[in-house]
């Protein structure tokens, strides 16, 4: 295996060299970016003020528009132009807590570690906890007229195994060997409804919470021990919970230790007493929210642009580090570098950079979705599927570069099935190599503000980066704090994506876009 890994990876250098000479990389303007991006990085200053002190960013909260404040009034004192606020929505109302604690208060006494899911209402209260135990539509009947000022709990024991493995780590040659030789994606199987009988339990079981309005309602993540507990929002029977008069009875998600205590004592037939005080207020009352746009300004192709960005909105448990203020840092950083890199070398970028910071992802890519409604398509009723033709703005946009993976380093760049930039891109990385940033993808990947560019054709673009312990430990967690940022890899990432953008905006030619007749025939299979 290694003697493989060394041969395909001489292979790739050798291909790499070849294709530098076809693609123009500009080595003085990478020495600049280097040094304002590696030896005088602001990164950790950045992410700093977007954490500690402006964390968390829940949309429509607040402590999100406090913080728009202050990447808008920052990008205006470093130079960026055009630094406003684009409307979208309606999201719905916002929320927050200004206090919270739950306790075990029988037969003993001891605090739990737990969190309220976004959206649920004040409480304040004590009563018995019962175990909801149906599976089955016709399993419900038995709790009529039981749950009310009760602590539910829905879900099951969850075993814990003790790590014994590291939950951080870095990519290896073999995983970015994989990643290398990733095929042309293919497309996602449309989603499967046929489970209907999961689906009216679900929609019966809120229905009756909803209608048995027990104190509150307790679950367990899928994932996460020793205290780190994942959360994300409350839900709400026959609508969002964002929604203006929409119901919602008080949802709050349980440490696993704790949770399995409390039901092992009712499975051995100890009553279990909980008291509970949260204070909450929705927000937000015209249900609009904004995207943070900004800009440098091209000289002879200012009428295209390049852009790039991230989501500055997170969960409201921690204080959003690596979920996404390590994204938003990466990027403001980028605009900084960028800044600092044309007043030193005197070079203009020839194409506009757009910087756009996204609300709304964290609920399902809402800002960035909605800016490409307004600029990119019609998307029609559905909020997904362009209808018609493009947008006249749909042409001028050359890529969109997006940082959204947490803390970790880049480590090349996932192509989303096009194939045409991959010479481009080889080119811009073999820079970097000694940053060990190399490794071209042709795969998708998702969950992202990437994707709303892609879905209108723009060549829209995700990084690959580092796993460290995102998934594990502080994605959508208590834990995601700035302590857990590596500012060496955001520095990297940084400068990495910096001379990304510069390349793109000096091209003769705009990066080049998936066929549309395949993307068609993609849909159609």
């Amino acid at each position: 295996m290694k003697n493989r890994i060394l041969l395909l990876g001489l292979l790739l250098t050798a291909a790499i060299s070849f294709v530098a000479a076809q693609e123009p990389v500009n080595e003085e303007l990478n020495t600049i970016i280097r040094k304002h991006g590696l030896d005088q990085s602001k990164v950790m200053e950045h992410a700093g003020w977007m954490t500690d002190v402006y964390g968390p960013r829940l949309t429509g909260s607040p402590m999100l528009d406090k913080a728009t404040d202050w990447a808008v009034k920052s990008l205006k004192d470093w130079g960026m132009k055009n630094v406003h606020l684009e409307k979208w929505g309606p999201f719905g109302r916002g929320w927050e807590m200004s206090h919270f604690e739950m306790h075990h208060s029988g037969p003993s006494y001891w605090p739990i570690i737990a969190y309220p899911k976004a959206w649920s209402p004040s409480v304040k209260g004590t009563g018995e906890v019962v175990y909801l135990d149906a599976k089955t539509v016709e399993d419900l009947a038995k709790y009529e007229g039981k749950l009310a000022g009760k602590f539910v709990l829905l879900d099951t024991i969850r075993d814990v195994e003790e790590p014994f493995d590291p939950m951080a780590r870095r990519h290896d040659a073999e995983s970015l060997l994989r990643l290398a030789n990733a095929p042309e994606p293919t497309p996602r199987p449309r989603r499967n409804y046929s489970n209907l009988g999961r689906f009216e339990f679900r929609r019966a079981l809120w229905d009756m919470l909803d209608k048995e309005a027990p104190l509150a309602i307790l679950d367990r993540s899928y994932k996460g021990d020793l205290g780190t507990v994942f959360v994300s929002g409350a839900r709400a029977a026959g609508g969002s919970a964002r929604d203006e008069g929409q119901n919602v009875v008080p949802q709050f998600t349980v440490s696993v230790e704790h949770y399995n205590r409390i039901l092992r004592n009712l499975m051995r037939g100890v009553p279990v007493e909980l008291s509970v005080e949260l204070e909450a207020r929705y927000t937000n009352p015209d249900g609009m929210e904004h995207n943070i746009i900004a800009e440098i300004p091209g000289t002879d192709l200012k009428d295209e642009v390049v852009m790039f960005g991230a989501h500055f909105d997170s969960w409201h448990t921690g204080t959003g580090a690596t979920d996404n203020a390590a994204g938003s840092t990466v990027m403001m950083e980028a605009a900084r570098i960028l800044l600092e890199t044309i007043k030193e070398s005197g070079v203009q970028p020839r194409r506009t950079l757009r910087l756009a910071l996204w609300t709304g992802e964290e609920q399902g890519l809402f800002g960035s979705r909605g800016y490409a409604a307004e600029h990119f398509a019609d998307f029609g009723d559905n909020g997904y599927t362009p209808q018609g033709d493009m947008k006249p703005e749909q042409k001028k946009i050359s890529a969109y570069y997006n940082l959204d993976n947490g803390t970790g380093k880049i480590r090349g760049i996932y192509l989303q099935g096009n194939g045409a930039v991959a010479p481009i891109f080889r080119a811009w990385l073999q820079p970097f190599a000694d940053l060990d940033a190399t490794t071209v993808s042709m795969s998708n990947t998702g969950g992202t503000d990437h994707l709303a560019f892609d879905a209108v054709n723009i060549p829209g673009f995700q990084f690959i980066q580092e796993p460290m312990a995102y998934f594990a430990r502080t994605h959508h967690s208590n834990m995601d704090n700035f302590d857990h940022l590596v500012e060496e890899d955001l520095a990297q990432a940084a400068t990495i994506i910096s001379s990304f953008i510069m390349h793109t905006a000096m091209r003769d030619e705009m990066l080049p876009r998936k066929p549309v007749k395949e993307e068609a025939e993609t849909e159609g299979r």
